[in-house]
């Protein structure tokens, strides 16, 4: 069973940070700031209420289509592009302009493609590290088609880069994840990157 955010927490803690950078949270502006921030928060953290298995169940539906399969095992599945969004672990900054593209090479079972989307935005909803976020939907895209080999390319800016410390905005950080047969095979793999980008 989903574990369940403590909004209540969270607005007494907002509350607590309001104060702490000086400010009145009894004013105007910021009554209704502590309600509506543990509201976005979870709306934009609802994945950390899943296990990668939960969200595996929720986004299960898969076809068995024999014909294409026995057809055509060499064959790649590529879903490109992906928006997302997530929060770094590290200073809960944004990661922004993120794109997420997915490869997988069938066995038997050919997930239904909005579940892709559905999962990589899952998995986004919780505190990341984008590395993370590639070998969580690896994981879950490999559980829910039983295939073990997977391939997640990520780019995106992160906030934490972008808009303090170094302040580089434009700066694109690409990560991958690869399983079974993508991590063995460097002609496959080489392939999978050509579809990917």
């Amino acid at each position: 069973m989903a574990k369940q955010i403590d909004t209540e927490k969270i607005e007494s803690c907002v509350r607590e940070l309001l104060i702490a950078l000086g400010d009145d949270p009894e004013r105007e502006g910021l009554k209704d700031t502590p309600k509506r921030v543990a509201k976005m928060y979870a709306e934009v953290f609802a994945g950390m209420t899943y296990t990668n298995a939960e969200i595996a169940e929720m986004f299960g539906t898969t076809f068995e289509q024999e014909d294409f399969l026995q057809k055509n095992d060499k064959n790649l599945i590529v879903v490109r592009d992906i928006p997302i969004f997530s929060y770094c672990e590290h200073h809960m900054a944004l990661m922004y302009n993120m794109k997420v593209s997915v490869v997988y090479r069938p066995v038997e079972k050919i997930i239904g493609l909005s579940k892709i989307a559905r999962i990589a935005d899952m998995v986004g909803r919780r505190l990341q590290l984008q590395e993370r976020i590639g070998s969580d939907i690896a994981e879950i895209v490999s559980m829910v088609t039983e295939s073990p080999d997977v391939g997640v390319l990520i780019q995106g800016e992160h906030s934490c880069m972008t808009a303090r410390g170094i302040e580089k905005p434009g700066t694109l950080t690409v990560t991958t994840s690869f399983r079974g047969i993508f991590q063995s095979d460097d002609r496959l793999r080489q392939e999978a990157l050509i579809l990917l980008k």
